[in-house]
């Protein structure tokens, strides 16, 4: 059976004005997280799912103030509604894919099936996947700023993943969104822009960033001792299969 785009996206309010927004119906390793953060003047969106269903059409939240749609990174699961958004960002690394997300450069070809879901939505097509594109506004750079008025992330780059990942850091509460760099869940570094040696020299330099919690592209969010293990935890693998210096 098969489910309807009315049923399809779930909200999930956490601390700090942060809300998930999530397509439960997807398998929690395929499965996006999509970070709102509201602001004084504008609004931030971090990621945009899948794209099969409008999300503008089906969650008001994104629709209800002016509002910043950034892309942690060009992978299908987290850019599939950035086109339903005048105001979009993405990293330099990866613009051209933003602009031009065909499958084979969004991971689509690899994983777009319906092997991703619980359910699938109404309409699933695999042969017929894509998505629009969007070609971004503005070019984010590492250390370059998000202002929301009364709030401000940080950018933070992380290839490893993929070359234009980025993760936001709001300093005065400690909140990353890491996209993912990081998650609590087996960690993508085989995907075919991923480099292993940029992942260890991006968790060597993030590692100590003073984080209060992390909300990451997957799975559910975690504390600062939970961000140290799965880093650290990342780094000895790679010591011990002496990847450090592989691809």
């Amino acid at each position: 059976m098969m489910v309807a785009a009315a049923d399809w996206y779930e909200t999930i309010r956490c601390a700090d004005d942060v809300t998930l927004i999530h397509e439960p119906w997807i398998k929690p390793f395929y499965r996006c997280n999509m970070w709102h953060v509201r602001g004084r003047d504008r609004d931030l969106l971090f990621d945009t799912g899948l794209g099969h269903f409008s999300l503008r059409r089906h969650v008001a939240l994104v629709r209800e103030r002016p509002l910043l749609c950034v892309a942690s990174h060009t992978h299908f699961d987290h850019i599939g509604c950035h086109h339903e958004f005048a105001d979009r960002a993405v990293h330099g690394a990866e613009a051209a894919i933003l602009a031009d997300p065909r499958n084979e450069l969004t991971c689509a070809d690899r994983y777009a099936t319906e092997e991703m879901f619980d359910r699938p939505p109404q309409g699933w097509k695999t042969e017929a996947y894509r998505i629009e594109p969007a070609p971004a506004g503005r070019i984010l750079e590492g250390g370059d700023i998000i202002d929301l008025g009364d709030r401000a992330f940080e950018v933070i780059h992380t290839p490893g993943h993929s070359p234009g990942g980025i993760g936001l850091f709001e300093r005065r509460t400690g909140i990353f969104l890491s996209g993912d760099i990081v998650y609590d869940g087996p960690l993508i570094d085989d995907a075919y822009h991923s480099v292993r040696r940029d992942y260890q020299a991006t968790f060597e330099r993030i590692r100590s960033l003073p984080v209060s919690i992390v909300h990451g592209g997957h799975f559910p969010s975690f504390g600062r001792t939970r961000y140290h293990q799965l880093i650290d935890e990342y780094l000895a693998g790679l010591r011990r299969a002496g990847c450090h210096i592989a691809r």
